[in-house]
């Protein structure tokens, strides 16, 4: 009797244990779990020590309340322009009701993933692929708001929603890489086109302004030699002036600056100016002291109205010295200008052209002719 009692008091110690242990449930942070009496809702279990009653409450599963990230395999979605693709999606949920999510819906998960993929078709279709391609924000926008709408009343707030991959046909993607290949290739034309023209723009604006400075300094140095020359000219005919010099000597300087005229190598040919005879009379009246007026000689027939000038010679004057003894020896003034010249040009034979020819027919390399001796060359001063 005594064995049977304590038995029995083991099985209600036992029992008593069990239902206190199945009526105490503790539920962690961030969870939820639903409570069924007889069949019905009765209530939530929050965080914490809850008390339900053994055989009467039903538990059921625990519900996570923190946000949630479920990834969503390819889908194919087909295209504006008719191209399939396949979209890769990443979902951000939150469980806000654990009723509604637990009585709403049987399996919120493949829920969202099969309206993820309804609503993905619904907006790629109204694209084309170039604009699936870059409008990712405005694709996620779109989604996040239709199933925040659609997944509300199953007690879930969707977070975030993002397109992970989007993935094209491969002959689509050979076409775009060919196209960004000959994109790249029209930039660096471009750029290439752009430098040689920037380069031969600033090429050409250096030239321009090394021509401009060049110019300027070559026009400078032109004036700077004007002004020099103009003041070595100036300051030469006021020295003329002030010493007022005589006319003897302004044509001996003449004649000095004859033989200057002959020299080059390929001068063969010389013309003597109409001034030298005047220079010379110059010249003569120097060594002589005086020399008459040579009568003006009558104009010959034919020659329309020229008259015929004979050579100079010794004046009237010059004879008178020789003769008393009381002058050097001059001679003739074709003789002194031909000596003259001689000894200025080197090599060279002077004669008159008005004097008789040499019967010997001596050889000459440059004639000194008067204009009036020849005139076809009247009034010119050198010629080659």
């Amino acid at each position: 009797m005594l064995v049977a009692e304590l038995v029995i008091a083991a099985l209600v110690a036992i029992l008593v244990i069990m239902t206190v242990m199945r009526s105490v449930r503790i539920v962690p942070q961030a969870r939820a779990r639903n409570v069924e009496r007889l069949g019905r809702y009765r209530k939530t279990l929050e965080p914490g020590m809850n008390f339900v009653i053994p055989m009467i409450d039903r538990v059921k599963p625990m519900i996570d309340l923190r946000e949630q990230v479920v990834s969503f395999a390819g889908a194919p979605v087909i295209t504006e322009d008719n191209l399939v693709v396949l979209i890769d999606t990443v979902l951000f949920f939150q469980v806000t009701d654990p009723r509604a999510a637990d009585y709403e819906i049987v399996n919120y998960i493949q829920a969202i993933e099969q309206i993820t993929a309804t609503m993905l078709r619904s907006v790629i279709g109204s694209m084309d692929l170039e604009q699936t391609l870059t409008s990712r924000d405005k694709i996620n926008a779109l989604l996040r708001g239709v199933l925040d709408d659609a997944s509300g009343k199953w007690g879930i707030r969707v977070t975030r929603v993002e397109l992970k991959a989007i993935d094209p046909p491969k002959s689509v993607k050979d076409a775009m890489e060919k196209q960004m290949r000959a994109e790249r290739e029209k930039r660096a034309a471009v750029l290439t086109a752009e430098g040689v023209r920037q380069s031969k723009i600033l090429t050409a604006e250096g030239e321009k302004q090394s021509a401009i400075l060049t110019a300027e300094g070559v026009r400078q140095a032109k004036i700077l030699t004007a002004e020099g020359e103009a003041q070595a000219i100036g300051v030469v005919f006021q020295a003329v002036h002030d010493n007022d010099p005589d006319p003897k000597l302004l044509a001996y300087q003449y004649l000095q600056t004859l033989p200057q005229l002959a020299q080059g190598a390929g001068n063969t040919f010389w013309v003597i100016p109409s001034e030298v005879t005047s220079a010379l009379r110059s010249v003569a009246s120097a060594f002589g002291g005086g020399v008459e007026a040579a009568p003006v000689p009558a104009a010959e027939p034919g020659s329309g109205g020229r008259a015929r000038r004979e050579p100079p010679g010794r004046t009237p004057a010059i004879d008178a010295a020789l003769v008393a003894g009381n002058a050097p020896e001059i001679p003739d003034m074709p003789d002194t200008v031909s000596a003259v010249l001689a000894a200025a040009i080197p090599g060279a034979n002077f004669v008159d052209p008005l004097s008789p020819a040499d019967p010997a027919g001596a050889e000459t390399d440059v004639t000194a002719v008067t204009p009036e001796a020849d005139p076809a060359v009247n009034g010119t001063e050198a010629g080659a």
